[in-house]
């Protein structure tokens, strides 16, 4: 198990973080679907990523068995890997049918549409989850950008979906791609405040997970400031790998502490788990058990 290694990091904006986490699996891992509704708390929030060239109708069984642990499954729709409307209906009707009321809507990393939709707002814009009882719906948000789309282009999609989101009442949540670095996450976050956003955000975390494991999925999304700190900082990536993402949530938590939390409205954290599932618990139990034993002297 990775233990915390100060007493620093039992502070309350930590566990304040702590206690409002989503976590996301692949739901094709049936090993991990299984240790999550077992281990996780009751009431977690699993998002289950759509990996490309699966079927999406892979998810629903997954996210029946996380139901029935009592927890929160928010399957992927990825706009672009959507082949046709009528599977668009077909997987809406599935989830209802399992119970699912939340989703999270990306637009599928794709540079051409497998079918009609090509962003997340225009699968939004069809009704067809309205229409099957699912209103609660989760987007992504980007720190650092995306280095396939321009920034101004993020920010006019964003407020499309907030206002159609406004107009439809939808239960509108954002969680955001993982950075190893607080500051660009926090400056993002006062940005969309400062344009009158006030959805609230999840700020998105890699688990615990080897250092090339790390670059490998830095890479991967396109964090190229986070992958620099990497590469260029061996003393900040080897912390980074010894105590997890401890060092991004107290630069987070310390936005919090000094008032500033209210109003950037972090909900909590959101793990991608590319160390796996086991390290993460453990390391989020081992932050727990910190916290207590603080409490308790």
């Amino acid at each position: 198990m990775m233990l915390p290694t100060d007493a620093a990091t039992a502070s309350p904006g930590i566990t304040k973080l702590l206690r409002n986490y989503s976590i996301e699996l692949n739901p094709g891992d049936a090993k991990t679907v299984e240790m999550a509704a077992e281990r996780l708390d009751p009431g977690t929030e699993v998002s289950l990523a759509w990996i490309p060239s699966s079927n999406p109708m892979d998810m629903i069984a997954p996210a029946a068995t996380l139901k029935r642990a009592g927890h929160l499954p928010m399957p992927h729709v990825a706009a672009r890997h959507l082949e046709s409307g009528a599977q668009l209906q077909r997987l809406a009707e599935h989830l209802r049918d399992v119970g699912a009321d939340r989703i999270l809507i990306i637009g599928g990393d794709r540079h051409l549409p497998a079918g009609p939709y090509d962003s997340s707002l225009s699968v939004m814009q069809t009704g067809v989850f309205q229409k099957a009882g699912i209103f609660r719906v989760a987007i992504g948000g980007f720190p650092e950008g995306n280095p396939h789309i321009p920034e101004t282009v993020l920010n006019e999609a964003l407020e499309a979906k907030v206002n159609f989101a406004r107009r439809e009442g939808l239960r509108l949540l954002i969680i955001t791609q993982f950075c190893f670095k607080s500051e660009p996450v926090i400056e993002w976050v006062r940005g969309v405040r400062a344009r009158g956003i006030d959805v609230p955000i999840r700020v998105g975390l890699a688990g615990p997970a080897g250092l090339l494991t790390l670059m490998r999925y830095a890479v991967r999304c396109g964090i190229g400031n986070s992958l620099r700190v990497l590469s260029e900082n061996p003393s900040f990536a080897k912390v980074l790998v010894e105590r997890g993402p401890e060092p991004i949530i107290k630069g987070l938590a310390a936005s919090i502490a000094d008032g500033g939390g209210q109003l950037l409205g972090i909900a909590g954290l959101h793990f991608y788990i590319f160390g796996g599932l086991q390290r993460t618990m453990d390391w989020i139990d081992a932050e727990r058990s910190l916290k207590t034993l603080s409490a308790h002297p």
